[in-house]
């Protein structure tokens, strides 16, 4: 496209996000479950945040992660689901360009910053079974806010350039998203100026804020499962592994669908499927974090019965029991 020409087309101020649409006699019961969906994400990461500022004995390192990590859950799942829910409502699936890169800024915000903090999480395992001796030493006060801190601010960092770079690209039309957010590689594909060096960019700024932390995610994992297979007895193989189960499953879903998501071609054919994914991925894992930690960890399941009876402080179980 020529100068001239480009300047001679008409700005959209908005896009059309598709989502479900063609699915319309599912859109009340789709309403009904993301309600649903939403509600019990709510209430599950703000219970778990309640339990580890009130517990005096959930005051430690693997719990405070947590805590940082429901906090972002629930802020992650505000960011994309009451649009969903109010377009599954309405029928109304508009949202300005400026709203667009809001929802945008959000969600990579958010979603590096749980890159890195799950990869903390990750390192925190590794000392508590690798380094029993030197972990309260090690993973002190300081440590924990040091690392919880660079997550919050690697994610801002990351969110703040990306969004920047897209939002100096121009669109034209067509305005349709064919997804229920504001992605990079939907919102780049319907610029109408030059996008590579954009493209080129945020691939660029992509692999800077995600490899390192997936890395130490997996590295802590390899020198975890290598600990655990020295061990020489069964049952003390299992007592360990249960130390960090609720973690690795957690990562697994994680890692699982934006694997899915943004490495796979990108086929026509894979459109819906990988739809599906995204939703597992911003939608119900949200959701599955806190059942996974409340259900499978056995203080927060003890935290939870002592508040529900207003007992006071008895018989506590050590955090080797998790």
């Amino acid at each position: 496209m020529t100068e001239t020409s480009w300047r001679n087309q008409t700005f959209i101020t908005e896009f059309i996000l598709l989502g479900f649409r063609e699915l319309p006699a599912l859109q009340i019961p789709l309403f009904l479950i993301f309600l649903l969906i939403y509600i019990v994400t709510m209430a599950g990461n703000i219970l778990i945040v309640v339990l580890v500022v009130a517990d005096q004995n959930l005051h430690t390192p693997m719990y405070f992660f947590l805590g940082n990590l429901s906090c972002l859950e629930t802020c992650y799942t505000s960011t994309i689901l009451p649009r969903m829910l109010a377009s599954s409502m309405t029928g109304n699936r508009s949202i300005s360009i400026r709203r667009c890169f809001v929802q945008y800024f959000s969600f990579v915000f958010l979603g590096a910053a749980e890159c890195y903090l799950l990869s903390v999480m990750s390192y925190d395992r590794y000392l508590a079974i690798c380094k029993p001796l030197h972990y309260a030493a090690l993973m002190n006060i300081r440590l924990r806010v040091f690392l919880a801190i660079v997550s919050w601010v690697s994610g801002f960092l990351a969110s703040t350039i990306t969004t920047v770079t897209i939002s100096q690209l121009s669109f034209c039309g067509p305005s349709d998203i064919d997804d229920f957010l504001c992605d990079s590689t939907p919102i780049i594909k319907l610029s109408c100026s030059d996008a590579h060096l954009v493209q080129l960019t945020t691939f660029t700024l992509t692999v800077i804020f995600t490899l390192p932390p997936f890395l130490l995610t997996l590295f802590s994992y390899i020198f975890i499962i290598s600990a655990i297979l020295r061990i020489p007895s069964t049952t003390g193989r299992q007592k360990t592994f249960s130390t960090f189960s609720s973690h690795l499953i957690v990562v697994t879903m994680f890692y699982g669908t934006l694997i899915f998501i943004y490495i796979l071609p990108k086929s026509p054919k894979l459109s819906q499927l990988k739809k599906v994914f995204s939703l597992l991925y911003t939608v119900v894992t949200p959701m599955v974090n806190p059942l996974v930690y409340s259900l499978r960890n056995k203080m927060v399941k003890e935290s939870l019965r002592n508040m529900h009876a207003e007992e006071p402080d008895s018989k506590r179980f050590t955090e080797k029991s998790f």
